[in-house]
């Protein structure tokens, strides 16, 4: 589960949104698109968090943080040079879930997260899917 990576029409790059985050990195309308999608799916999602990679959404905290991350595929020519804003055509976005289990409660006991981030795969692939603006380059 390498997560979603497509292109879409559907979300602009937004002036200096990646002077929030890592230069060159973007996701802001992605991320708050898919919130209230996520939101939609039953999950709780929190406020959107800004990350090095660009945009996370928190949806459980309870037994551990399950979270999607959503950004950008990075320009290896872009990378150490001035930020130039791309088009939003050629962008690759990238969607992907994780999960992170706080160190005291794996000392004490094991926790599965398997069957959590498998679902929030599979809800992620289902509103990815139902987008007609969105083309997958991999993924379901």
């Amino acid at each position: 589960m390498d997560g979603y990576w497509f292109k879409s029409t559907k979300f602009q790059i937004e002036p200096g949104e990646d002077q929030e985050v890592k230069p060159g990195m973007y996701g802001r309308q992605l991320a708050s698109w898919l919130k209230p999608r996520l939101k939609e799916k039953g999950y709780t999602v929190e406020d959107i968090v800004n990350e090095e990679w660009g945009r996370c959404l928190l949806c459980g905290r309870d037994p551990f943080m399950l979270w999607v991350g959503c950004g950008n595929m990075i320009n290896p020519q872009a990378v150490g040079a001035e930020p130039v804003l791309p088009s939003k055509e050629p962008i690759v976005w990238r969607c992907f879930v994780a999960a992170e289990v706080p160190h005291f409660i794996r000392y004490f006991r094991k926790v599965d997260t398997a069957p959590a981030v498998l679902k929030l795969y599979s809800d992620l692939g289902e509103i990815l899917c139902a987008e007609p603006e969105v083309v997958f380059v991999m993924g379901p």
